[in-house]
Order: C-alpha cells, then sequence, then structure tokens
C-alpha cells in the first residue's frame, strides 16, 4: 500500500486522500463569460509531464485539509515536504498561492 505524508496527521495510507488537481491551475476570473469549449479546456486540458508534477490533494479520510505536494508521473512517488493550504476553503480550483512577498 502506498503511504502518502499528511502535512497535519503523518503518514496515512493512500485510500485516505483524494487528488485534488494539478496545483497552479487558477479558476477563470470571469466564469460566466466560459462557453462550452472554454470550461471544457480548463476542466480536462491538464499538464500530463513525465515525471514530477505540483499536486493537490485532499486527505479527505482525516483531517479533510488540503496540502500542495511533488509526485512523479512515473513511478507514483511523492518528493519532498507537503505543503499545507494557505486558503480558507483549500479546494482545489482556488487561486493559485501567490509567490511570497506577491500581493493578492
Amino acid at each position: 500500500m502506498q503511504m502518502i505524508r499528511c502535512p497535519h496527521c503523518g503518514p496515512r495510507e493512500e485510500t485516505e486522500f483524494h487528488y485534488g488537481a494539478a496545483a497552479g491551475v487558477a479558476y477563470p476570473e470571469r466564469p460566466a463569460e466560459l462557453d462550452d469549449t472554454d470550461w471544457a479546456h480548463y476542466l480536462f486540458f491538464r499538464p500530463n509531464p513525465k515525471g514530477s508534477l505540483t499536486e493537490r490533494w485532499c486527505h479527505t479520510a482525516g483531517c479533510r485539509q488540503w496540502f500542495t505536494v511533488e509526485r512523479d508521473t512515473r513511478t507514483y512517488a511523492f518528493a519532498g515536504e507537503p505543503v499545507p493550504s494557505r486558503h480558507a476553503a483549500g479546494a482545489p480550483d482556488s487561486p493559485a498561492d501567490p509567490a511570497p512577498g506577491a500581493s493578492r
């Protein structure tokens, strides 16, 4: 069984987590103005690199908190320390975290 490290609860079995999305994909600024093609592009056309990808995950069967972590898409191995979400809701469609020192 794959173990995933929650930044709040520590290592837990993968069945306790749900993948949210690739990190850094900002929610559309004017969603009401998007047509079906634009929505499809936002929802389904995501990066799919071979190698390291920054992703959003939620510990749904535990603390229910969102976090960001690096994962290798070839091996499914997680790397580095998971970073807790800074968003109140922590949803995967929240705007990407700004760079340190940047304003929203």
